[in-house]
């Protein structure tokens, strides 16, 4: 799966040819969640609340892009959060 995105030990990953809702896919070492872009709701996942509450930070500064890439198709890597 492409990575979209790295930041403090988080990564953002993106299928396109994945199942709906429009989605991205976080992993913080042995946990993981997945993300709907349009409401940047975790639809399922065992994240622990503060890595929750970064991809939540990064998502809404980013989720017009990530509308886009899935709508296109094209893959744009996305700066992490500072």
């Amino acid at each position: 799966m492409p990575v979209v995105s790295r930041f403090y030990g988080i990564i953002i990953k993106m299928y396109f040819n994945d199942h709906l809702p429009p989605h991205f896919h976080a992993i913080y070492g042995e946990y993981n969640g997945l993300f709907d872009i349009n409401t940047l709701n975790m639809l399922e996942g065992d994240l622990p609340k503060r890595a929750q509450k970064l991809i939540l930070e990064w998502a809404n500064l980013h989720q017009q892009e990530l509308i886009k890439m899935w709508k296109t198709q094209q893959l744009k890597k996305l700066e992490g959060l500072e």
